[in-house]
């Protein structure tokens, strides 16, 4: 059941501007509101090492309540930091179109929070990396990798800048989270009026043509024009080959499936696209 909500996550990162245009372009599309979280981790909030044990005699009980001082000061300047993350994004979002939004702080694990909360929500947008972009500008945000392993809903991965999205690639591969990718775009209205693309990678066999035929099908059922490529080579060749050189804004492929692509995050293709990639990518479970 559609809760008509998209849950935006945000870390004061650069990439959390990216993940604001992208949450309001897909709202947009969708009709849906926006709930933003920024999640604290538990250290930000206070929880600090214990230090009395090495305070002696009469210094004791001031230095007590010196560290006890400065403990809420951490924790109080932590809860601004982490509301004005959330005004500013805010803002972004509703500057963007007509949006209602909501915001969420909260303190503790990110994937914990996004767990407990994603039946409130029909989509995840994260960005591609976190805080830590600056320093791991090769690796893929470790939350991320979390989150895509922990949810049950389609995620989707906003690169470091934004641009309107118009032609779509999808990896198909015949596998279960394909064919779900396909019925999402098909039934999905973020992807109505779009130029979409299915691509298949390896060998072309009367069997994967007939497999990319029925998921051109289900796309035109849906009111889709798609067009249709059957590629030798290895999948993450082929699409690094196609999102860095045909023109698309955003490409959808399933975490898992029946092929090499069901190895998740453990040198598979998703996290190499994800990591190489220069457009979007919205995976599907």
């Amino acid at each position: 059941m559609s809760t008509q909500t998209l849950i935006a996550l945000v870390d004061g990162s650069a990439y959390s501007e990216s993940v604001c245009h992208h949450a309001a372009w897909l709202a947009g599309r969708m009709q849906a509101k926006v709930k933003i979280y920024h999640v604290m981790g538990r250290r930000e909030g206070g929880d600090r090492q214990d230090l009395s044990g090495a305070i002696r005699l009469g210094a004791r009980t001031r230095l007590l309540e010196q560290l006890s001082e400065l403990d809420a000061q951490r924790a109080k300047l932590a809860q601004e930091h982490g509301r004005a993350i959330l005004e500013d994004a805010r803002a972004i979002i509703e500057g963007d179109g007509n949006i209602t939004v909501e915001t969420r702080l909260r303190q503790g694990d990110l994937v914990d929070t996004v767990t407990a909360k994603e039946d409130t929500g029909d989509l995840i947008v994260i960005g591609k990396r976190g805080e830590a972009a600056a320093v791991a500008m090769e690796h893929v945000g470790s939350n991320l990798e979390r989150i895509v392993r922990g949810t049950t809903k389609p995620v989707f991965v906003a690169n470091r800048a934004f641009r309107p999205i118009e032609n779509i690639l999808v990896a198909f591969d015949g596998g279960a989270s394909a064919l779900k990718s396909v019925d999402y775009i098909a039934r999905s209205p973020i992807f109505a009026g779009l130029s979409v693309t299915l691509v298949q990678a390896g060998a072309d066999t009367d069997a994967a043509r007939r497999a990319l035929d029925n998921a051109a099908a289900t796309l035109r059922a849906g009111g889709l024009d798609p067009k249709t490529e059957q590629k030798a080579g290895e999948p993450e060749a082929v699409l690094a080959e196609m999102t860095a050189n045909g023109g698309y804004d955003l490409l959808v492929m399933g975490a898992y499936g029946h092929s090499r692509v069901r190895a998740l995050l453990v040198g598979s293709t998703t996290t190499e696209m994800i990591r190489s990639c220069k457009v979007p990518v919205l995976l599907m479970r």
